[in-house]
């Protein structure tokens, strides 16, 4: 049986579509995902480096609704997602971003 992609690409892909509507585009340098369980739930905890480009406003009104985002991702519910850290650069915005993603039955 062949998988689909897993959540760290969904979760990147999703973050890539939502940052587009505001004009911008991302660029992730770094990811990693670590497998995360409680009593009843399965799942992975992600940490991610961003560039968003341009920087700016946009950049930084993205960053900072970013917790607040619908994102879709089939299979999987996204629990948590926040902003680490922040640093804004040249033309560009650079973030790292944290996200709890957790597998659905």
């Amino acid at each position: 049986m062949m998988r689909g992609p897993d959540a760290a690409v969904l979760l990147g892909r999703a973050l890539s579509r939502s940052a587009a509507h505001l004009g911008l585009e991302i660029a992730l340098e770094q990811h990693q995902s670590t497998p995360w369980h409680s009593a009843t739930f399965s799942g992975h905890r992600h940490a991610m480096t961003i560039t968003a480009s341009p920087g700016g406003a946009a950049a930084s009104a993205w960053l900072a609704a970013i917790s607040s985002l619908d994102v879709p991702l089939p299979g999987e519910l996204l629990a948590d997602l926040k902003v680490a850290q922040q640093v804004p650069g040249d033309g560009h915005c650079q973030a790292r971003i944290e996200a709890l993603t957790v597998e659905c039955a």
